[in-house]
């Protein structure tokens, strides 16, 4: 989540990077501005009258200290519209603070400068190229015709079971599969890493934690009895395990691994025409997450670590030097 200061700081910059993004971000910008404009206002008034309510109090004990009790009870009375008053004033800041949180989560992470605005995958700019492309040849079968010639996945299996974009991986195909699965996880072992198995739904501040809420929960499974989310990838649990958590410099490199199956709705028209294992409602994946920091460098620049405190912000993450 970006923050307010930055925000308030560059607004128009941030509204030209997310334009790279294809996102016109200028009324909610402006509106989280104005929002925030109104919360510093209201703040300020909540302020006065709770200094106004703290005074009120001492002249009051001091009045009926010294016997006069009928100047104290007119100040009472006083005090009595001045905390109605406050009251309403904190429900106006807490509903403004609330307005512009909505706001804040719904604007994305705004991509580097160096990043090419554009909508199409011909827009991507080639960066770097490993090898020569292979040219399969006019005889070639794309992977759904190999997979139904060797009878290793069927898809239409699964849609007679389930629905279409949840496959159905048999004999050497789930063979393979499983094989793969064990092959990434134990290198990832090997690696340092530790193995984690998470759960496969979560819940709705899990789905905050990691950004899935609020603007993709169109493309989520949700148990509505429960309200929980079917995971879209392992990344959502295992990174919530350091969600509201403190990390202690001792404790990094955190360096998790998890295998786990996947569940993405995949609404709306883009790719509702891919065939084969491309754009699925169920996939298996794993994941590897890598949290480090350098504390010698830390230590020495103080820009790395307003750097690092931003981001621990952003992140719910915390660092205790």
């Amino acid at each position: 989540m970006l923050e307010i200061n930055v925000i308030k700081e560059k607004p128009q910059e941030i509204i030209q990077r997310l334009a790279i993004k294809n996102i016109d971000a200028t009324a909610t910008i402006n509106k989280i501005l104005e929002l925030d404009a109104q919360r510093r206002e209201t703040q300020k008034k909540l302020d006065d009258y709770l200094s106004e309510l703290n005074q009120i109090n001492k002249e009051i004990g001091i009045l009926f200290k010294t016997g006069k009790t009928a100047q104290a009870n007119e100040l009472k009375e006083k005090t009595a519209q001045t905390k109605i008053q406050s009251k309403e004033l904190d429900a106006f800041l807490a509903s403004t603070i609330s307005q512009m949180n909505d706001l804040l989560v719904q604007l994305p992470n705004t991509p580097h400068s160096s990043v090419p605005k554009g909508k199409t995958a011909e827009d991507n700019e080639v960066v770097y190229q490993e090898g020569n492309i292979p040219d399969l040849g006019k005889e070639a079968l794309p992977h759904w015709d190999l997979a139904t010639k060797y009878d290793i996945i069927d898809f239409e299996l699964g849609v007679k079971i389930t629905g279409a974009g949840f496959p159905v991986y048999k004999g050497k195909g789930a063979r393979l599969q499983r094989a793969l699965i064990n092959f990434f996880l134990d290198n990832a072992l090997q690696a340092g890493y530790r193995e984690i198995q998470p759960p496969l739904m979560v819940n709705e501040d899990s789905g905050y934690g990691t950004g899935q809420l609020p603007d993709k929960e169109g493309q989520m499974y949700f148990a509505e009895l429960d309200k929980l989310y079917l995971i879209p990838t392992a990344e959502v649990p295992v990174t919530n395990i350091y969600r509201n958590t403190i990390l202690k410099a001792s404790d990094f490199p955190v360096k998790n691994v998890a295998y786990s199956s996947c569940f993405r709705r995949e609404a709306g028209s883009y790719g509702k025409d891919v065939r084969g294992l491309n754009r699925l409602h169920q996939f298996d994946k794993w994941k590897l997450f890598r949290f480090n920091i350098l504390i010698n460098h830390i230590k020495r620049s103080k820009k790395c670590a307003n750097m690092l405190l931003r981001f621990c912000r952003n992140s719910n993450y915390h660092f205790v030097p």
